[in-house]
């Protein structure tokens, strides 16, 4: 089943069922998609005018980069699921020896350290989205910078979203060492680019609010 595919309706009641899989990660990919594509949006609204003519070109070349990160972010929502279904197979595998023990914490550790790589994906491509919306903030038409705003508060929330995916994976590992590294690069990302995603908000709302 490809989740991606799904219409809008369809993909919400999934997420909605008790099934485990699109989850919070496949969510996070979504909204990041969809805070990246508002950000192409700006571009789409501002190459071609004569005023803009100076940073057309910066701009045609982040629309293009966008396209990309979307499609990325879309197909990691079957990733997400692709990657959970080992470590929901491992909860359940039997532990009434000592040894079936053993054998499922080895397998649990193994898959929860994989568990983490496509949330740790995700993000990755949120950074990269709201450092070209910042820029569509800053250089784009004016009439769509509200778009941008929303942009970046899409992908700060998949951002932050997709954390979650990590450190409740790495809660479990044994590995403490690599815990610490998986979490280490989820928090870099976290306090560069929510703080970055925070400005572009700020900024494009103080560019639209009047006083009273």
């Amino acid at each position: 089943m490809s989740f991606q595919n799904m219409n809008l309706i369809e993909f919400n009641a999934e997420l909605a069922s008790k099934a485990p899989v699109p989850g919070g990660g496949g969510a996070s990919a979504l909204v990041g998609a969809v805070g990246t594509a508002l950000g192409g949006m700006v571009a789409s609204l501002t190459i071609g005018k004569k005023k803009f003519i100076p940073v057309e070109e910066e701009l045609k070349a982040l629309q293009s980069r966008c396209l990309a990160i979307q499609a990325d972010l879309l197909a990691l929502i079957d990733k997400d699921a692709e990657g959970f279904a080992p470590l929901a197979a491992a909860y359940s595998l039997p532990s009434d020896t000592e040894e079936q023990k053993a054998h499922k914490e080895a397998v649990l550790e193994v898959e929860g350290v994989k568990a983490c790589e496509i949330p740790l994906q995700i993000m990755e491509k949120c950074c990269e989205a709201i450092e070209a919306i910042a820029i569509f903030a800053e250089k784009g038409s004016k009439l769509a910078v509200s778009d941008a705003g929303v942009g970046a508060l899409f992908c700060k929330a998949a951002l932050e979203g997709a954390s979650l995916n990590v450190f409740i994976n790495t809660k479990g590992l044994k590995d403490r060492e690599k815990a610490h590294e998986l979490n280490k690069r989820a928090n870099d990302m976290i306090t560069t680019y929510s703080s970055k995603a925070d400005s572009i908000y700020q900024a494009v709302a103080a560019s639209l609010k009047t006083e009273d």
